[in-house]
């Protein structure tokens, strides 16, 4: 598979992804009414859902990470040549602001919008270094362990994550920079950004060592039996 198909299953995939999460966040507030348990909880479906479509479609093309920290996990565990990588988040990135311009024009909304969410403090970024850890964990694990589940192990995942952590699990450093260009439901002020990047990015370290530390406890049980 070439590079160019590689990004744009990536750019696509991304777009398709933060479009459904601003635009789900948008339906959701519009239907609740107020309730915004209800909201959230269609927010964090619809997510879900589309999570696993677009692993499956693009999955087998680019390994649809669609994540800049699935793209550096990936890189550090010598997957993925250091260019190709680069190429990833960058392309990551731009999707992702797209797909936020694209949810807005959908809903007839200000298509740049810096947001006004006020998403930060220690348990905001503790949260996102959770949620960071657990999704790639789950895909490193998944990989190695049932490749064939990861589409929905990855929507389960984010899904619960929704609810279990107080920032609502961006766990993405692509979607919380996009994010910060929206005033609805789904938005972060452009300030907040960094907290939530750093702990993204620390969160999946932690996960990635966490693996290796997998891999060598099954490394040396195979080695004695």
């Amino acid at each position: 598979m070439t590079l160019r198909r590689k990004l744009l299953a990536e750019f696509i995939g991304t777009a398709l992804l933060l479009a459904c999460v601003v635009g789900s966040g948008v339906m959701g507030v519009n239907l609740a009414q107020g309730n915004d348990a209800i909201a959230l909880l269609g927010n964090a479906g619809a997510t879900a859902g589309i999570l696993y479509a677009l692993i499956v479609v693009f999955g087998p093309i680019s390994g649809a990470h669609f994540n800049p920290a699935v793209t550096l996990t990936i890189r550090l565990r010598g997957e993925l040549r250091t260019h190709e990588a680069l190429a990833y988040i960058g392309v990551q990135i731009l999707a992702a602001v797209v797909g936020v311009v694209l949810a807005h024009a959908m809903f007839g909304l200000p298509l740049i919008q810096p947001g006004t969410h006020v998403r930060t403090g220690h348990a905001q970024w503790l949260s996102e270094a959770v949620a960071a850890f657990g999704l790639v964990l789950t895909i490193l694990l998944g990989m190695r362990h049932r490749s064939a589940a990861v589409p929905a192990l990855v929507a389960s995942y984010i899904f619960a994550a929704y609810w279990f952590t107080a920032s609502t699990s961006f766990a993405n450093p692509a979607v919380t920079i996009a994010r910060s260009l929206t005033q609805t439901f789904a938005g972060i002020r452009p300030g907040d950004i960094f907290g939530f990047v750093l702990a993204q990015f620390g969160g999946a370290f932690v996960a990635l060592f966490v693996d290796s530390r997998f891999l060598a406890g099954a490394s040396g049980a195979a080695s004695t039996s």
